[in-house]
C-alpha cells in the first residue's frame, strides 16, 4: 500500500510512504516465531514493512497545495497543533 500526495508543480501524484505485507518472508530470515496457545508447534510470525514519510516530498506537497496568491503558505488545520504557536 502506498500513500501518495498531489504535487501541482509536477501535475502528478508522488509516493511519500509505503507499507507492505511481507507474510513470513522477513520472519524466516530473523527466526521470529510464535507458539499458538494450546499448541506445541512453532510458527513463523507474519510481518509488515513500512517506511516513514519522505520529508522533502511531504513538505513540498504542503507548500504547493497551501500556497496563497501572495506567496505565503497557510498551515493546514491538522498541522496547527504541531506548529508550536507559529501560524
Amino acid at each position: 500500500y502506498d500513500i501518495e500526495v498531489w504535487l501541482p508543480g509536477e501535475d502528478t501524484y508522488r509516493e511519500i510512504s509505503s507499507c507492505s505485507v511481507c507474510g513470513e518472508f522477513q520472519a524466516r530470515r530473523m527466526g521470529a516465531r510464535f507458539r499458538p496457545k494450546g499448541s506445541k508447534e512453532l510458527r513463523f510470525v507474519h510481518t509488515l514493512n513500512g517506511s516513514g514519510l519522505a520529508v522533502g516530498r511531504t513538505l513540498i506537497a504542503v507548500i504547493e497545495n497551501y500556497q496563497q496568491a501572495d506567496g505565503s503558505v497557510t498551515i493546514p488545520d491538522v498541522l496547527v497543533p504541531y506548529m508550536g504557536g507559529l501560524t
